[in-house]
């Protein structure tokens, strides 16, 4: 296939690099002759550096090189072009000013795509006197290893060009997901599920950033904890993001931005390229504090409350046990002794509500997290009336280990839930309400999820990992708790915990009724 690439910046030249090193001929062109001239240096580099480490032949980076073509008129006819992909900058006025030279200089079966991440494929297509023949193809940076592609047909668009599109990306060794036509499309609107839940629970002072990202990579198993993401997109480019889909979505809360990122973004804490995010970068930066030192009474016996559901019931057990496997005396019964420290395995409440509804001592009756964690780490929830000195001894209790390292264990303020626990109905939420709109399929949500954030699973299987009535649960106890609509279940947990469903699962159609 011959392919025109327009716009010769870093995405422009990651696709020119994907499709040439597949085997197809790239026309690479820009307005700027420089930075054409800048982007086949740069292919040849990266193909050179393949080459040194072994995943390219010497003989094959010279063919991928051949077929890159410099093309000096980014609007020059092209009688046998296929396929044209569409690179420039994330304006709708210069997208539509690219797309009209280029129809009035290929021939009406050149295919267009655009590379937008955030505009409308379908406003852009109705710009084209044809706009049957535009959708989106939206790579992520850098192409070469962000294995995925959204394939976004606009509202108008043929329909064998989203198959064929499909084709070429799963051809040149890439992923491609279908998706619908809407704010953010999948990726980018899946991502929010993280980020704006974790800017709520810095709004509500329940941690700080960096407590957040420890409990985030080192409970929830992600690379980067939702700050230090941010830290490296560009609060920024984030904080559009989140307004842009929020808008979009016609406000919807589940979506809502926080207040908080306003007066950074305008104050110029962007992150790693301004030296300062929500931590410090550059020459002296030491990065996060260090978690304070372990100092209380680590042989304090303990009594696990009764505080969440039954279906928090199963993780207290394991975390019982994992304690009295580590030398620590876990009281059964009716009540705590006087000198153990109560803890509460919450599921969406709080520790203050089970304080109250159990009639236990506020001075030491904690939260505990009972997520099985996906690293050495446990997090304890203190309340207003904890005293400090149990809090100390709690975090000791916590600490303890049957073998190995002992536990790293963050404290945080008491909330609905938990971190954790918030987080993830936030993804799995988010995720949900795209599969429930039908903006894509539950395998292509979890498979772009998975590859092009990193997740270690996607949004719906990893809501399957807990189980359609015990996410349920969890996300009716946050709702109840906090009488914020952002936390209320989806359709769609709702339905597949009633009808006992996987939430991997689409289900039934009105479509599959017929025929």
């Amino acid at each position: 296939m011959r392919i025109r690439i327009v716009g010769a910046g870093a995405m422009g030249r990651g696709i020119a690099q994907w499709a040439a090193s597949a085997g197809h001929t790239v026309e690479l062109a820009d307005v700027r002759a420089e930075a054409v001239t800048d982007a086949v240096e740069f292919v040849a580099s990266m193909l050179e550096r393949a080459v040194a480490k072994g995943r390219m032949s010497a003989a094959d980076r010279d063919a991928s090189l051949a077929r890159l073509v410099p093309l000096a008129d980014p609007w020059a006819a092209g009688p046998d072009v296929e396929l044209v992909i569409e690179a420039v900058r994330e304006d709708l006025e210069t997208k539509a000013e690219v797309f009209g030279k280029l129809e009035r200089a290929l021939p009406p079966s050149a295919v267009f795509a655009t590379n937008t991440s955030s505009l409308s494929v379908t406003r852009i297509a109705a710009t084209l006197q044809d706009p049957s023949r535009l959708a989106g193809l939206h790579f992520f940076n850098p192409v070469p290893l962000m294995r995925i592609v959204e394939v976004v047909p606009g509202a108008a668009t043929r329909p064998e060009i989203p198959a064929a599109l499909t084709a070429l990306v799963e051809g040149c060794g890439h992923r491609a997901v279908t998706v619908a036509d809407s704010p953010g499309f999948l990726v980018n609107h899946a991502g929010r599920g993280l980020v704006t839940e974790a800017l709520a629970l810095l709004e509500e002072s329940v941690a700080g950033p960096a407590a957040i990202d420890r409990i985030a990579r080192d409970v929830l198993g992600l690379r980067m904890g939702p700050f230090e993401l941010m830290d490296l997109t560009g609060l920024d480019v984030t904080a559009a993001v989140i307004d842009s889909i929020w808008q979009g979505f016609r406000y919807e809360d589940r979506l809502r931005p926080s207040y908080l990122t306003p007066n950074r973004v305008v104050a110029g804490l962007h992150g790693r390229k301004t030296g300062r995010g929500w931590y410090a970068y550059g020459e002296g930066a030491g990065g996060p504090a260090p978690e304070p030192a372990v100092t209380g009474d680590g042989d304090r016996p303990v009594f696990l409350a009764p505080g969440g559901s039954a279906e928090s019931a199963p993780y207290a057990d394991a975390l019982a046990g994992s304690l009295e496997a580590a030398g620590v005396r876990v009281e059964r019964g009716e009540g705590p002794s006087a000198k153990a420290l109560v803890l509460v395995p919450v599921w969406g409440t709080t520790v203050s509500g089970a304080v109250r509804s159990g009639g236990l001592p506020p001075g030491r009756t904690l939260g505990v997290e009972v997520l099985p964690a996906a690293g050495r780490r446990r997090v304890l929830a203190v309340t207003a009336a904890t005293g400090p000195a149990e809090a100390r001894d709690a975090r000791a209790v916590l600490a303890r280990a049957a073998g190995g390292e002992p536990y790293a264990v963050t404290v945080v303020r008491d909330t609905p839930g938990s971190v954790a626990q918030r987080l993830l109905s936030s993804i799995v939420a988010v995720g949900a309400s795209i599969a429930e709109r039908s903006l894509a399929t539950p395998a292509d949500i979890d498979l772009a999820v998975t590859t092009g954030l990193g997740y270690p699973a996607g949004p719906l299987a990893w809501g399957e990992r807990i189980g359609a009535a015990r996410l349920l649960e969890l996300q009716r106890a946050l709702h109840a708790t906090t009488g914020d609509p952002r936390h209320r279940p989806t359709r769609w947990v709702t339905e597949r915990a009633d009808l006992g469903l996987a939430l991997t699962e689409a289900g039934t159609a009105v479509g599959d009724c017929w025929g």
